[in-house]
């Protein structure tokens, strides 16, 4: 791209209001892993970096992990690699690569209104399995789809891809904090999903157009692998450069649906089944009132149902020791999950 075509692009991006702030996508350069890397997945999971879900089911076996492949100016990449080989043969056999976003932070997108504004889809993406795919936006609101194909042309090789999706004047996104749009990477599909036509318009969701343009099997064999990283989406029809983002800003954001902290109880008795409230203090304010979970520590009995600060910023845990008597220097690590 031309140093005069970015200019006006980033013109346009300005005459629609925004210079920052521009990608709806929370961890889009694939920085943050704070799960870590996972093998043998056979089901759905946010494995591998941030806010990235697998969602699975009867298609191979896979590693999930973030990888140090990625194309210039990148340092991650979200990376499937195929362990046990499948062909999907039910009908309802999926792999699927979802991001979903809340209701709130798609408001600028205008949805449900004459004035519905476009959106952009871009990301770079490398695999050994040639051929077409599928990428769509699913409305969860109001159970509505629309979908683009795109093609890896070269084996083993860093692609940047782009697509525009219409606005919908149909169906508002609602202003909450809950799942509103998912993107979805379609990978492999069974012909439940397989036998319609690509939505290139946005329509009534139909499960049999969701896969309807791919042609590709990313599970049929042990050697395929895929890659993508720089996942942008943005409002209007122009592609801009990908916005980076300080690895703080965006953990930060990452910690609104998932956060890892640590707790430590100096002393206290257990005698006769006595329970010691703990206070947890999570990184920052979560997305809604996280599932709790509590590893590495020598601690049974977890209890924080109604115990959280109105802020959720705090809970109260809790804990018991497994041991009798009193425990001293008693700690474990919390896992705080407000994914959507």
């Amino acid at each position: 791209m031309s140093k005069a075509r970015q200019l006006a692009d980033l013109g346009n991006v300005y005459d629609d209001g925004a210079l920052s702030n521009r990608n709806m996508v929370v961890n889009g350069g694939m920085t943050v892993s704070q799960r870590g890397n996972s093998t043998g997945v056979t089901g759905i999971g946010y494995y591998g970096p941030d806010r990235f879900q697998t969602v699975l089911n009867s298609a191979g076996t896979w590693s999930v992990s973030q990888s140090s492949t990625a194309p210039d100016g990148f340092g991650s990449s979200f990376k499937f690699d195929c362990t046990t080989a499948d062909t999907p043969s039910g009908a309802n056999d999926y792999l699927i690569l979802y991001h979903t976003l809340e209701g709130q932070d798609l408001q600028r997108l205008k949805k449900g209104t004459s004035s519905a504004e476009k959106s952009t889809l871009s990301f770079w993406i490398r695999s050994n399995k040639t051929g077409t795919y599928q990428v769509n936006m699913q409305d969860q609101d109001n159970s509505r789809l629309t979908g683009k194909t795109y093609t890896i042309d070269a084996a083993n090789t860093w692609e940047r891809k782009v697509i525009t999706f219409d606005g919908d004047t149909t169906g508002a996104y609602t202003n909450d904090a809950n799942a509103s749009l998912n993107l979805e990477w379609w990978l492999a599909a069974g012909s439940t999903f397989t036998s319609g036509a690509v939505p290139t318009s946005w329509e009534a969701l139909t499960q049999a157009d969701r896969a309807a343009g791919l042609n590709v099997n990313l599970a049929d064999s042990t050697s395929n692998e895929l890659y993508i990283t720089g996942v942008q989406l943005e409002i209007g029809d122009t592609s801009t450069p990908f916005e980076h983002r300080s690895y703080g800003d965006e953990l930060a954001r990452c910690q609104r649906y998932y956060a890892e902290t640590g707790f430590n109880v100096e002393d206290y008795a257990t005698a006769g089944g006595e329970y010691y409230h703990d206070p947890v203090y999570f990184p920052m304010s979560m997305r809604t009132a996280p599932s709790v979970t509590i590893v590495n520590g020598n601690v049974t009995n977890i209890n924080s149902t109604n115990a959280y600060d109105t802020d959720l910023t705090s809970l109260r845990v809790e804990i018991q020791s497994t041991s009798s008597g009193r425990a001293v220097n008693l700690g474990g690590t919390v896992k705080l999950d407000a994914e959507l």
